[in-house]
């Protein structure tokens, strides 16, 4: 599979994936929270499974 998710689109997807992670085993935040497991790796990996089925591109090459 070719990447589909640019630098910045990664970047937040990690950023953002931790932190719902950390407030979930905080606490803060409800199950719910654990979606940002799939944020972290989809960040990690650099594809995204929805934006193929959609056809969406964040990454320049």
């Amino acid at each position: 599979m070719k990447l589909n998710e640019g630098t910045l689109d990664r970047a937040l997807r990690v950023v953002v994936g931790l932190t719902l992670i950390g407030l979930t085993v905080a606490g803060t935040v409800g199950v719910w929270g654990w979606i940002g497991v799939v944020l972290l790796l989809t960040g990690l990996v650099g594809i995204c499974p929805l934006y193929s089925l959609l056809g969406i591109n964040t990454c320049p090459r």
